[in-house]
Formats: structure tokens, sequence, C-alpha cells
């Protein structure tokens, strides 16, 4: 963890009102909720609402420091976005912080009318905002919880250590969905691993044949069940891991929202994935992770908790900024072997770690 030096806004005028602006994706909205429970104890009475994408609702819905959401649609049309603006505008915000600093997020904090503006200091955007600080350190690398916490530190939050994770709680319909799921595959009661077979793009694919070779692996276990979990964009892939897997594993893909993919992840002896937001996900929770890192680094994006064993490769393209592989083969992912990464899940399910 490298330690930036405290800036504060002071005088810091009042503070009633604290718009946080973060539209996605699932990975980046859990990272911000240390900073996001930090204001709400340095502000406990003030107003604080978030601005995120439908999506992505789940992951802030009901979050106790949070008193309102603003959903919007992933692609706003113009007339919708300037309605929501006039809307945020009447709410005479104090304070925005920008933790995504995107085109129409750095657009809505411009907009926003607030007195004091925070985000990073992005080219080109510089005067988008009151109080900027850089996103990584002149050597090494911030975590992103640290750097959306370094954000509201500049509205007097203590210097500290961030909080941890904070997701809200499943609905009672989302925990009775997780129950009929492990009644109908009967693995109520039996050691479960949750693998994430899915990873957003072709960079963090870590690839139908290392899966099927460690659901193979994981065969030598009969009394651990294996469940595969991923969005419906991946069922094409479930569908290959079907077709080529002659172990026996049971599937999730497709059918859970976020917060019943965090019952069921809650509900494991482990978790196994890349870096993703399923992976955040498990990392709001009890359960043991094994993650996998291909273009990009623990050092950013770990799982934030130590219950965390991290495989990687040492490779001169990492990080890369996912637009080509410049080696054609994804090497920093797919050359991590499933042995590797089998030898990793045993240690936690065999209680050495």
């Amino acid at each position: 963890m490298n330690q930036r030096e405290t800036l504060k806004i002071d005088p810091l005028p009042p503070i009633k009102k604290i718009l946080l602006v973060r539209l996605r994706r699932i990975g980046d909205i859990i990272m911000t909720t240390p900073a996001v429970k930090a204001l709400r104890n340095q502000f406990p009475d003030a107003f604080l609402s978030y601005v995120v994408e439908n999506p992505y609702k789940q992951l802030v819905e009901g979050n106790p420091a949070i008193d309102h959401i603003w959903a919007i649609p992933p692609n706003q049309e113009a007339r919708d976005f300037i309605h929501t603006i006039h809307e945020v505008q009447k709410e005479k915000y104090d304070a925005v912080i920008d933790f995504h600093g995107g085109p129409r997020a750095s657009l809505i904090t411009f907009l926003s009318m607030a007195k004091l503006k925070i985000g990073y200091n992005i080219k080109y955007k510089n005067f988008i905002y009151n109080y900027k600080i850089p996103r990584e350190p002149e050597k090494g690398h911030y975590h992103s919880v640290e750097n959306h916490f370094n954000l509201v530190k500049l509205l007097g939050i203590p210097d500290s250590s961030p909080p941890p994770l904070q997701l809200p709680q499943p609905k009672k319909k989302e925990i009775q969905t997780v129950d009929r799921f492990l009644n109908e595959n009967h693995v109520t009661h039996s050691p479960k691993i949750v693998l994430h077979i899915g990873a957003g793009n072709q960079f963090r694919s870590w690839g139908e044949k290392n899966l099927c070779t460690l659901i193979q692996l994981f065969s030598k276990l009969p009394q651990v069940h294996v469940i595969l979990v991923g969005s419906q964009e991946d069922r094409s892939l479930e569908e290959k891991i079907f077709q080529k897997s002659s172990s026996k594993f049971h599937t999730a893909v497709g059918q859970l929202n976020l917060r019943e993919l965090q019952e069921l992840i809650s509900r494991a002896s482990l978790f196994v994935g890349p870096d993703s937001g399923p992976m955040h996900i498990a990392a709001a929770t009890s359960t043991p992770i094994v993650a996998y890192f291909g273009p990009t680094l623990p050092a950013n994006f770990s799982p934030w908790r130590k219950n965390t064993a991290i495989l990687e490769k040492d490779l001169d393209c990492r990080p890369c900024r996912q637009k080509q592989c410049i080696h054609q083969d994804y090497r920093c992912l797919r050359r991590i072997k499933p042995e590797q990464v089998y030898k990793a899940c045993l240690s936690f399910l065999q209680g050495k770690r």
C-alpha cells in the first residue's frame, strides 16, 4: 500500500448533501463502498445520493449509508439525460465526488451545480473539478479502494485504513432462489466451489480448455461440488464446457442476479475465478478466494481482504490496456496452469491456509 500525503479542503464549507458518481461496473462500484461508509461515518446527518447505471443498481440498493439512488440507463438518450441533470440540479448538492472519471460521469459532475466537485487529475478534464488528485503515485500503485478513499479524504475523512467492502443483504425472495437451486442440485450441505467462467472480455478469459481441466482436477475430490457461475453472455462458453468436460458439475450460469450470486458465494467453501465483478462480490463475503490475474495487476484490483490466493505471470507486457494482445495468445492469463490453480485451491479446502 502506498501512503498518500493527506490533502483536505480547508476551510471546509457546510456539507449537508453529497452526490456520488460511479456508473459501472460491478467491481468498480463495489470498491467504492469503503469510501461511502467512511463518508457516512464522517457526515452522519448528510443526505448521500449515488448515481449508477441500471444493471448495477442492486450493488448499492439497500446500502444503509446511501439515502437515494439515481439509476440511469447505460445508453441514455440525450433528452432523458438532460432531464436527469435538471433533477440533480434541483437537489442543490454541496459536494459531488466523481469516483468514475468517464465522459458521462464527469459531465454529470460538471453540470451538477455543486459548490465542491472532486475527482481525479485526468487529462483534458482538470477544469471540471475544484479539487483533484492523481490516480497513481509517482512510484508503485494505489489499490482502487485506496483511490476512492483518497478522494473522500478531501472532505476531512481521518487518516486510517479503508473500511471493509459493504454490499446490501439479499432479499428474502433472493435467498429462497438460492435455497431452491441448492436443494434441486442436492448440494445444500456439501462443500461447494463456485467457479466463475466468464471474464467480461477475451483478455481476462482463462479459456475453456483450462476450465475443463480444472473441473477434471476437482473431480478427484468426490465430496466437493463445482458450481459454474457467469452472466447470460457466458452461456455459449457454458455449452462448450458441457460438450468437452467428462466430469460432473452444476451450473447457475445466467440464472442469478447479483445479490443471489452474493448469497450463493457466501455459502461456498471457495470462490475461483479471474479478476472480475464476481471476484469482488466474493471479496465482500467471508468465502476464501483463488484468483488468477492476467492483463490487470493485483496491486490495483486484488480482492480487498487477506483470505486470498493470487496467481499471475511476471511478464513485461503486463499490465496492458486490453485493446490488443501483442503476442496474440493472451499468455499472461492462459499460461497459468490448471494444476497451479488446483494446488492453490487445495490449500484452502484442506485447511492449510
